[in-house]
Formats: structure tokens, sequence, C-alpha cells
């Protein structure tokens, strides 16, 4: 472990891309790079965590806090079904107004008049939740599971460190809970993502260590469909507006690195949303085999000032650039048009 450390720290970029291209390989030898059409619906904006990172939120009675209707909601999922969307990623902030039946009765809507997958609710909102409606963790999840919830996304988990959570996110879920979570979840049959947030005041070893216990967990569930990680946007943020903005350069060994530490977890997605179409074309060579999604809509990175905009035309192009073969997929990695192909064909 500490070999491999060592090696993170010091190891020539090409030397961690070709060892984490290695990895990729194993896991994904048809060459093939996937993405999906979706779209990330922030319900409310409004939250009580405080997070020194976060430019989006906004605190309980601001001029500029929101929550979006059941209607509201409906019509971005229909937009995002027009072209071709085929699951929404739906957050938001603590907001200790809502009532847990609202996001059950939201859950029975969509599933009701706009069915779609539904990949939704991070640890640290269950946390939340779990604290505030007096209710088990494991039963705030079957709640939202018997009332739609297809999937959890791995948000909140930031650096899952104790030490770097109480000085950028004391208030929200620890590094022991999110985990926690997390294995709940993989017990009641749950697929989930899992993410790094890094460049907040981490250290190398502190990286090394969120990798390793995602692993850990891995491990012991099975249940990490993939992994994400990207760098701190800190313009416009409460408390982190003077942190430097990491470069390429260590996207790209952050990236690697994971790819090998990460081996038993099957999907490995690039952040072009955050460093850009042509860093995220090339992570493809650095460990990734998922182009990440369309994004139709985003709200908290952009609240940070990062904008990054794309066509599916033009990812496929990227892809295909790289030298691989672009597919569609859902959640669970699945191609669309397999999919498609075997429901005709049983028609």
């Amino acid at each position: 472990m500490k070999d491999q450390l060592d090696w993170f720290k010091h190891a020539p970029l090409l030397e961690l891309g070709a060892e984490a291209d290695r990895v990729r390989q194993a896991l994904h030898p048809e060459g093939v790079v996937t993405y999906i059409v979706d779209r990330n619906i922030n319900y409310t904006n409004v939250c009580v965590a405080d997070c020194g990172f976060c430019a989006f939120y906004r605190r309980p009675k601001h001029d500029e806090g929101w929550t979006l209707s059941y209607e509201q909601i409906g019509a971005k999922i229909d937009e995002v079904k027009a072209l071709g969307g085929v699951q929404i990623l739906m957050q938001g902030g603590h907001n200790p107004y809502i009532p847990f039946e609202w996001y059950l009765d939201l859950l029975r809507y969509i599933k009701q008049y706009h069915p779609i997958h539904i990949h939704g609710f991070s640890p640290s909102e269950v946390d939340f939740w779990s604290t505030l409606y007096r209710m088990p963790a494991v039963e705030v999840i079957r709640e939202l599971v018997k009332a739609g919830l297809d999937s959890i996304p791995g948000g909140g988990g930031e650096i899952l460190v104790q030490r770097v959570r109480d000085q950028v996110a004391k208030k929200k879920a620890g590094a022991d809970r999110w985990l926690e979570v997390m294995e709940i979840a993989h017990g009641e049959g749950l697929k989930t993502s899992c993410t790094m947030m890094y460049g907040i005041g981490e250290t190398l070893d502190e990286r090394f260590e969120h990798l390793q216990r995602l692993r850990d967990l891995q491990s012991r569930t099975g249940g990490f469909t993939a992994f994400i990680c990207w760098p701190l946007q800190p313009e416009n943020t409460p408390a982190m507006s003077a942190q430097p903005k990491t470069d390429a350069v260590d996207y790209l060994r952050t990236t690697a690195f994971a790819r090998v530490v990460l081996d038993n977890i099957p999907n490995l997605q690039a952040s072009w949303v955050t460093m850009g179409l042509k860093v995220g074309q090339t992570a493809l060579h650095f460990g990734c085999n998922d182009f990440g999604s369309l994004m139709l809509e985003e709200n908290v990175v952009s609240a940070a000032n990062t904008t990054y905009r794309t066509s599916i035309a033009e990812m496929e192009r990227l892809i295909r650039e790289a030298g691989f073969t672009p597919r569609k997929r859902r959640q669970n990695y699945q191609f669309v048009d397999e999919e498609q192909a075997t429901t005709t064909a049983a028609a």
C-alpha cells in the first residue's frame, strides 16, 4: 500500500496513464466508451449544511431560495425524454422545511406520469432525513425504493477522511456515515456510484485513503457501478474562493491512480463537465471508459462559473477521435441499442 502511494506521488504522468490504461483494457477489452443522456434536476437549493465549497445553495428564508413543484420537475423530465434521455439525476440541498412524504409523493408522481430511471438522493441527503425525520437510514432507503427510487448517486463524498470533512463540510454526514449509508443501500439491492471531489485542502495521502476506503467497501458489497472524480471549482464559493484551482495534470494523475486502486469498480467516468472536453477526451487514455453525461441541465458546477457544454454528436466524435467506439448506456451500463434490439426481436 505504501509502495502504491509512493508511486502515485513520484511516477511520471505517462507511466501512471499507461498503467491505468492497462487496467481499463483488462476490464473493458472491447474498446467501447459509453455515455448517458440524462438531466441533473436539483429539486431545491435551500440547504443548512453550509459546505464551504458550494456556490449553489441558499440558506432558509433567503430571497434566492427555491423548491421546484412536481409539475416543474415533470416538465424537465419530458424535455430530456424528448432528447432520448434515459434517466434523471435528482439531488437537492438539506432543506429542513420539506416533509418526508413530499419526496415519496414526488417519486410516485414521476413513476406514474413521467416514468424514467431515478438516480437520486445522495448518502448525505439520506443521513439528513434519517436525523430530521427520526428514522433509521435503512427505513429511509426502503421507503424511497418502495416509492420509486432506482439507484443512488455518489454525491457528498468529497474526501472520505474526517479531518478534511471537519474543515469543509462539518455539518454533513461524516466519512464513516457516508460509507455506512452506501453499504446499507447496497444491502437493500441498490446499485450506486461513488465519487471524489479533491483540491479542498486534503493531502495526497488522504486522497489515497479515500480511494482505499471505497475499494474496501466495494470488496464487501460489489454495489458500486462507477467512480467519478473532479477538482474543486472554487469560484463564488462561500469559503474556498481563494483556493487555487488544480490543473489538468493533477486531474489526469488522480484519475489514473484511481483507476489502478479501484480495479474492483468496473467503470471510471471522465469529468469533462469540470475539466473541459479535450481533457475529458485525454482521460480516456488515463483509465476512463465512460464519457459521462450529455447533462442537459447542470446547476451546481455552473454556479461556480464552470459551464462546459456539448452535444451527442460532439461527444461521439471525441470518443471516436480518441480511438474508441461510442455507445449510449443506461445507469447500469447496459447499452441502449442492444436493449432496443432485444426488445424488437422479442416482439
